[in-house]
């Protein structure tokens, strides 16, 4: 976790809930200040950003949010912009739509709009993102790889927006079977946590860096820190890995987990 923080993260499997209860969508609005929140949602990882905005914008009015903006980044010189930064200043709540998660990086970071979103998280504004908005909240994310066994170099990863440090997401988990592709992404640094989130499933993450499940499915935490065995050196790019022992925790709404001690809460 970054240093002296004290907002929110909301972290999303994708595909969450938008016709039903609404549970995840429905607990941001409530973090983000309920009846008094003004949400932002930021569609730089979208190519259908008017689409996309015109959903999220009258689904957070419905679920009581006061006032809601769609702001979309095209560009990393609009990122730069002084007016850019006035809309963003105000928000209580800012929330990653999914797309492509080298769009949010590759168009945020480094420009004032990307330091603003540090400050406002550091001063205690919730920060959430679904898919792809998932992804880049950790210091490195996952930007493609193989499914199924875990295997030497068939990961990309590049950096994120590093909210959280340590720490690698993985989304759309059980059901794109990607624990493989996790496991692999942890082999390479297994001091690294990985955290696997499934669909409609969300974490929030607090300041003191404990989180707590919210959603329908469950989260994979797998820790590989107390590994004493692994061939990640010796085998070469394609072939398969092994990594022993690992720690696995499986999830389910209303549990939690702590990130620094490495412990589930319950």
């Amino acid at each position: 976790m970054a240093e002296h923080v004290e907002g929110k993260l909301l972290i999303i499997g994708g595909a969450e809930d938008k016709k039903g209860e609404c549970k995840i969508l429905k607990r941001f609005v409530q973090e983000s200040g309920g009846r008094e929140s003004r949400i932002t949602v930021l569609t730089v990882a979208t190519q259908y950003p008017r689409q996309v905005g015109i959903e999220y914008h009258a689904l957070f009015l419905e679920l009581g949010a006061q006032e809601v903006q769609v702001l979309d980044v095209s560009d990393r010189t609009q990122a730069n912009t002084q007016g850019i930064g006035q809309q963003f200043e105000k928000s209580t709540g800012v929330f990653f739509t999914g797309g492509d998660q080298l769009r949010i990086t590759g168009l945020l970071g480094g420009t004032l709009l990307g330091r603003m979103l540090q400050q406002l998280y550091e001063q205690g504004v919730i920060i959430a993102g679904t898919s792809a908005g998932a992804s880049v909240m950790s210091d490195t994310m996952i930007v493609g790889g193989e499914a199924g066994t875990p295997k030497k170099n068939t990961l990309t990863m590049a950096p994120g927006l590093g909210l959280l440090r340590s720490v690698v997401i993985d989304q759309h988990f059980a059901q794109r079977g990607r624990i493989g592709r996790l496991l692999s992404a942890i082999s390479q640094n297994p001091y690294v946590l990985g955290v696997g989130i499934d669909e409609d499933t969300a974490i929030l993450v607090q300041a003191d860096a404990r989180f707590s499940v919210v959603g329908s499915n469950t989260v994979t935490v797998v820790d590989a820190s107390p590994s004493t065995t692994t061939n990640v050196s010796e085998v070469k790019p394609g072939q398969a890995l092994m990594l022993s022992p690992i720690s696995m925790h499986v999830l389910a709404d209303g549990y939690g987990f702590d990130l620094k001690r490495r412990v589930s809460v319950f």
